[in-house]
């Protein structure tokens, strides 16, 4: 049997959190769960060289348990390119690539995501007024890319059909990183919060679950939305969100006090298996 932990959304840099700090402790708990594969779903600081930096550091201490990572929109604000996101190939990024796990049918995908605007189901609102909304008020405006977020998502779709059917071809059962909300099925609407609802725009896709869908994939990980959820099943797949989310002056979403008991407390493990 296989030990795979996830998290997501840990924001070290929003949460004035030193990583070196903690990652003694991280290493002394994921040998203590005896945790063969930690999944990081992107969302470590608001810049990838230092996410990087954490994550080679945190495996360079981890002799038991293999690291993988994606990047969530806030690593890809600085320090990378959209070309680098796309073919990078550093140690444990997994950006549209897998792994097989050894004496298993399992296989990790990972893929960063984005969105097409799809999820703003309840805003009567063009493409290029949710593009206009998205450059003004969210942080994904700093990021840089040569083409536009309904044509960076038709190129996510692409690779995550590709994936699913080669695990499919080769008979592997798929437990899938991402970082964008994959399912409608946690997206939250209001009729009186308007901020939201054009946020949800941002979020994902609703192409994204058809796909997920159509391949009955068994688990996928996934963050961005900082909603402290239990795993939760969606048709064939369950869906496991491990966001520890911000403990700032504003925005104060943690339920324990301190960097390392939310972290174990939102760390999830993957029992689809």
């Amino acid at each position: 049997m296989v030990n795979i932990y996830a998290s997501s959304d840990n924001h070290f840099d929003l949460n004035n959190i030193d990583p070196a700090s903690v990652i003694k402790a991280q290493v002394e708990y994921l040998n203590e769960i005896r945790a063969d594969y930690y999944l990081i779903a992107g969302d470590l600081f608001n810049d990838f060289q230092k996410s990087l930096t954490y994550v080679a550091n945190l495996q360079s201490e981890l002799t038991n348990t293999k690291v993988l990572f994606i990047a969530g929109n806030h690593d890809m604000v600085n320090g990378v390119t959209y070309d680098e996101l796309e073919n990078g190939r550093w140690p444990g990024y997994l950006n549209n690539r897998y792994i097989d796990v050894p004496n298993s049918d399992i296989r990790i995908i990972g893929l960063n995501g984005w969105y097409d605007y799809s999820f703003a189901v309840n805003v009567d609102k063009s493409e290029h007024q949710f593009y206009t909304w998205k450059e003004t008020y969210w942080i994904d405006r700093l990021i840089s890319q040569p083409m536009s977020d309904i044509e960076r998502e038709r190129i996510v779709l692409t690779q995550l059909e590709s994936q699913l059917e080669a695990a499919k071809a080769d008979s592997r059962q798929v437990v899938l990183m991402t970082h964008f909300v994959p399912n409608q099925a946690f997206i939250r609407y209001s009729k009186d919060f308007r901020f939201w609802n054009m946020a949800n725009a941002v979020m994902g896709s609703l192409k994204f679950e058809k796909i997920l869908d159509k391949y009955q994939v068994k688990a996928v990980v996934f963050g961005h939305i900082h909603e402290h959820l239990n795993p939760r099943r969606v048709n064939d797949t369950v869906y496991y969100n491990s966001a520890v989310g911000y403990n700032r002056k504003r925005h104060k979403e943690w339920q324990t006090d301190n960097f390392l008991s939310e972290w174990k407390l939102q760390l999830k493990k993957i029992e689809t298996f």
